[in-house]
């Protein structure tokens, strides 16, 4: 960064992450922040694992957890993850406002299941396939997160703008 971009550490837009850092980062994450409104419209957050397929976040909970009534009445979500954990060591985040679709329908579990097993558990057929069968239980749904607006940050980015005793240590 050059000039007054990089002296004003409160405008970090000059370090967008680029499209091509973006599709690493949603390739190799498999976690991240879920967030919808509660009724009373507070937002609330876990932590859950995802796949990321045709452009779309692919996760799964119980019907008996809150956010699913609560995406059902209202699809209002964001999803936020970060390469920590990803084995990317750039300091990168990604947060997307979306809409979440709940199904509980056969077909979706069919693919989604195996896919999501083989991404939680890499290179492990065998525990891939055991929990593939644990997935499949009577209350599952699997909720579709459909992303509106992306905001993506590259923190090394920033870093490298820095001055060097600012960057954080590795």
């Amino acid at each position: 960064m050059t000039g007054d971009v990089a002296r004003d550490w409160e405008d970090v837009r000059g370090y967008r992450l680029a499209p091509v850092d973006e599709t690493e980062l949603l390739a190799r994450q498999t976690e991240c922040t879920f967030v919808w409104l509660s009724a009373t419209g507070h937002p609330v957050g876990v932590v859950m694992n995802f796949v990321f397929r045709d452009g779309r976040f692919w996760l799964t909970a119980s019907r008996r957890r809150k956010r699913i009534a609560a995406v059902e009445r209202d699809p209002r979500v964001s999803v936020v993850l970060s390469s920590r954990g990803s084995g990317i060591a750039a300091r990168r985040s990604l947060t997307y406002q979306g809409h979440c679709l709940v199904h509980d329908d056969d077909a979706t579990k069919a693919w989604f299941y195996p896919d999501f097993a083989a991404a939680m558990r890499p290179g492990r057929p065998e525990r891939a396939a055991a929990f593939r069968t644990q997935l499949d239980s009577p209350g599952r749904v699997v909720l579709e997160v459909v992303p509106r607006l992306r905001i993506g940050f590259d923190g090394d980015r920033m870093w490298q703008a820095s001055p060097p005793l600012a960057a954080p240590a590795d």
